[in-house]
């Protein structure tokens, strides 16, 4: 077993001071990684993630209850693109732009979208799917990785 270390830093000097932070978070007993690099072609949707209750429960599945942590990243110089994390009933959508990442630090019950803009904080779903398309008409790599307990 190991532990994934992650750090978020922000770091801005305005009017000649240094603003911003760092945070780390340690998730022990990572026993299991997954690492994939793949182009998404422009105005198309590509499934780049998918997760069951089991890995073999669907063809390339991530285990949902074991996910910890879910990174994906545009590796594009100058391209957004957008992000579905879908579930079985609902799906929300983000765009990242070139060089950002959106991160998730678990799969089960990770995730809702609702119709209105007052948030009701219901229980929230397991990640099926998450899917990606180029914002523009070229083509752009995405890196995924993710860490399973």
């Amino acid at each position: 077993m190991a532990n994934l270390t992650t750090s978020i830093t922000e770091s801005v000097t305005l009017n000649g001071s240094v603003r911003g932070s760092t945070n780390t978070l340690t998730t022990t007993g990572i026993i299991d990684v997954f690492e994939r690099i793949l182009t998404c072609t422009h105005s198309q949707t590509t499934t780049v993630a998918v997760f069951n209750s089991t890995p073999y429960g669907a063809d390339g599945a991530l285990d949902v209850e074991n996910c910890k942590y879910f990174r994906i990243t545009n590796l594009s110089d100058d391209q957004d693109m957008k992000v579905a994390f879908v579930t079985a009933n609902t799906n929300y959508q983000v765009t990242v732009r070139a060089g950002g990442s959106h991160i998730l630090y678990q799969a089960e019950e990770a995730l809702i979208g609702e119709e209105d803009a007052s948030p009701a904080f219901p229980t929230l779903e397991d990640l099926v799917t998450v899917e990606a398309r180029p914002s523009a008409t070229t083509d752009i790599q995405v890196e995924i990785f993710a860490a399973l307990v």
